[in-house]
């Protein structure tokens, strides 16, 4: 190691070691990158599965987080490597847009990779892998979109919805309760969805949590759940027919935006000072009670003499609300926030029926419910269980539950799992192998992808992969149908599990 300056005399070193190191190019750079998407890969792969485990991490500060959940465990992973970081925006992707699959298409992705390296070992160009691959992926998507079917629901019949979304849930930490979870999101995502339209939008579906509890009292709520209190202890816990003020202007006298200051030399000074701020107090209050308003709900904070004011005026309040929660509570309620108190009107009053204050456990835990809206499309989730971690993990969980009914109501075309589609569009591909060159090369290591995932699926379930992917491929060059797929015990239909699943 040696120091140099340069021409500003700021000191630099020079690492001698770094002559040494050279630059990888060609086939050696792209293993290295291959090898880094592996190895990403490599790690979730035991998530994936009926019977995937579950990883522990532990995030810098301490904190313990145990899930199956791909997206969560690559977002805490610290991830160095380029090519990694892109498996992880993958994941990140899938979750964004679908909301469940961010194991399954980082593992896929990994044994694409895996291939790749095969053909590149055997002098095949980087292009022509990349084109062949885009190819078979047509093909593939264009087999999936033919053997597809509709999947037939509506409001009065959410059972196959329910079946679906329990499908999503077996493979989590609170497979115990997939029955009564897999209810609750479906209503949830009924309760805000325009079937006509075949639109959902999630945002309108509030997921909130509370240590304490069982993971069965996990309940839906039709209206709003706000993790506040009143702001007086001695304010009435219990608001029936209520017409709610939302306001995001502060509860408090106006202040100056200047730097000068107000200098006060006498006690008359001071009493015309406090007399003038107790007067605007009153004015405040007097507005929000001759409007009608039975409760304010408020973005900012109340002045001690503002809150005082409003418990002897008999004025229930809320402060420290957040946006998005009084975004949920207008949306709910049919009320409009209020920026400024002379904007407040009867019009913009919102409406529900029941407003309660409750408490939980022997703490001093508090939360509001507002129930019996206006508008029943906004609605919460509240989950319950014995720790915090519990709590995080279930809500990964029904969110999982969550998009797959939404996007079965968006696109109502399904397939079959077990291994079925799989292996269904490696024959596709292998098929057309004749058509368009550039697949030929790619229809074996296709083939060798589909084993790859089904071997591994099957090793979930603590069964001989081999045996079963064999006989299953036979069973497959033999019959044309794309529902033979592997089920937990034995290969079979894939019809016939849904059936048998339908009917339990």
């Amino acid at each position: 190691m040696a120091l140099a300056f340069d021409e500003y005399g700021r000191p630099f070193i020079i690492l001698r070691e770094q002559e040494q190191k050279s630059r990888l190019r060609g086939l050696d750079a792209q293993k290295a990158n291959i090898s880094a998407g592996k190895a990403v890969a490599r790690i979730l792969r035991t998530s994936l599965g009926p019977k995937g485990m579950d990883k522990m991490l532990q995030s810098p500060d301490g904190d313990v987080t145990i899930t199956n959940d791909g997206a969560t465990i690559l977002d805490q992973m610290d991830v160095d490597n380029q090519i990694a970081k892109l498996m992880v925006e993958l994941s990140r992707s899938q979750d964004y847009e679908i909301g469940d699959g961010t194991t399954g298409v980082v593992v896929l992705a990994g044994a694409l990779l895996e291939q790749a390296e095969r053909l590149l070992e055997r002098g095949v160009h980087p292009i022509r892998v990349a084109e062949g691959y885009e190819m078979a992926s047509r093909i593939a998507v264009d087999h999936l979109e033919h053997i597809a079917q509709k999947f037939e629901f509506d409001a009065a019949n959410i059972e196959p919805l329910v079946q679906t979304c329990m499908t999503t849930l077996s493979s989590k930490i609170v497979n115990r309760c997939k029955r009564s979870l897999a209810e609750i999101a479906v209503k949830a995502v009924v309760s805000v969805a325009d079937l006509e339209r075949r639109d959902v939008n999630l945002d309108l579906i509030k997921v909130e949590g509370k240590v304490g509890g069982k993971l069965e009292d996990t309940e839906l709520i039709n209206g709003i759940i706000v993790d506040k209190d009143m702001s007086h202890p001695q304010m009435p816990k219990q608001i029936q027919n209520a017409k709610i003020a939302i306001l995001t202007c502060p509860f408090e006298p106006p202040k100056p935006k200047t730097k000068h200051k107000v200098d006060i030399d006498s006690v008359e000074k001071f009493q015309t000072l406090r007399l003038q701020e107790q007067k605007y107090f009153d004015d405040m209050v007097q507005k929000c009670k001759d409007v009608g308003a039975t409760l304010v709900i408020c973005q900012w904070g109340f002045d001690d003499e503002a809150n005082h004011l409003l418990m002897h005026r008999n004025l229930p309040a809320v402060r420290w609300v957040g946006g998005v929660e009084l975004e949920l509570i207008a949306i709910a309620t049919g009320g409009r926030i209020v920026p400024r108190f002379q904007e407040l009107t009867t019009e913009k009053l919102g409406k529900a029926g029941l407003v309660r204050e409750k408490s939980f456990g022997t703490t001093k835990e508090r939360m509001l419910y507002i129930e019996e809206c206006a508008n029943s499309r906004a609605v919460t989730i509240f989950i319950r269980g014995g720790n915090k971690m519990m709590i995080e993990e279930t809500k990964r969980s029904v969110h999982d539950a969550l998009c797959v009914a939404r996007n079965l109501i968006r696109n109502n075309s399904i397939v079959y799992g077990g291994g079925s589609a799989e292996i269904s569009c490696s024959i596709a591909v292998e098929a057309a192998a004749d058509k368009y060159p550039g697949v030929d090369m790619l229809s074996g290591p296709l083939q060798m992808l589909s084993k790859l995932s089904l071997w591994h699926l099957r090793r979930t379930v603590d069964y001989n992969p081999l045996k079963q992917f064999l006989q299953l491929n036979l069973n497959k060059s033999r019959k044309t149908t794309p529902t033979v797929g592997l089920t937990v015990m034995m290969l079979g239909q894939m019809t016939c599990v849904s059936k048998m699943c339908l009917k339990l």
